[in-house]
């Protein structure tokens, strides 16, 4: 897809999504809300693709909303601004529910929603001197849109604290709230990002997408006799399944299963 906001590039089993606005920070305005929903949109849809990257260029990952679009908004009625909202949270539902594994690659600044980006994303590796900050209500905003999503990253303990002071944090601390998963110096943020990827490539296809459905499902829900058997259906589904059988007969046979060339 072409776009003025950003780069798709999707050859073999990996697509990255490159925000290219380094000028603005890469911050949101509502065409480019709409091209990051159909760009992971597209390449959830391509079966060859088995992860996606979700990148940045310049000194900042993304500094939340546009200053153009927040001049807009600031005149917006309130069904106005429902409908506007609505979009920014349409986004983040098709990042978080795009059926491949997406890994967050921060190369730097984080602020308001553009913390719901990193949040969407199933893994986020950041470099050091990346800061972090819910900026909200220090301009009298809250985070709502991107909130199911950020607390579900770093838990409601640690929201607490950074929705309501607003304060940035550095990647430290992002990795001790478990906000993001690894911190490197930023010479070495691609190799840490290749190494996750080389991880999902080595895994069933259809095994990683169904886990990560599997995770959406089970989060946060009571262990009841729903769920008990929902998950009892998850594995025999699995086990039942192609993929299921020759990965299990690999092991069994101490050979390579067909996804690695077996």
């Amino acid at each position: 897809m072409k776009s003025t906001f950003l780069t798709v590039e999707a050859a073999g089993p990996v697509a990255t999504i490159t925000l290219t606005q380094p000028d603005v920070r890469n911050a949101f305005s509502d065409e480019v809300i709409a091209d990051i929903t159909r760009a992971f949109s597209w390449v959830g849809a391509q079966a060859q693709v088995r992860a996606v990257v979700l990148a940045a260029e310049g000194p900042a990952f993304c500094a939340g909303a546009n200053l153009n679009w927040m001049r807009a908004m600031a005149d917006y009625t309130r069904e106005e601004n429902l409908v506007d909202a609505g979009k920014l949270a349409e986004m983040l539902r098709v990042i978080y529910t795009c059926p491949k594994p997406t890994i967050a690659r921060v190369q730097g600044d984080v602020y308001a929603g553009g913390m719901g980006l990193v949040a969407c994303c199933d893994m986020a590796v950041a470099a050091s001197h990346a800061g972090f900050c819910l900026s909200e209500v220090k301009i009298g905003l809250i985070p709502a849109t991107i909130s199911p999503y950020v607390i579900r990253a770093m838990g409601p303990r640690a929201a607490h604290r950074y929705f309501l002071t607003g304060e940035r944090f550095d990647a430290a601390e992002a990795l001790r709230t478990g906000f993001v998963h690894q911190v490197v110096e930023a010479e070495a943020l691609d190799s840490a990002v290749d190494g996750l990827l080389k991880h999902l490539l080595s895994a069933s296809p259809a095994a990683v997408q169904a886990c990560k459905k599997l995770v959406l499902d089970v989060a946060g829900r009571e262990v009841d006799e729903a769920l008990i058997a929902e998950t009892v259906a998850g594995i025999a589904d699995i086990r039942a399944s192609a993929e299921g059988k020759e990965g299990v007969q690999a092991f069994l046979n101490k050979r390579k299963p067909s996804w690695l060339g077996g």
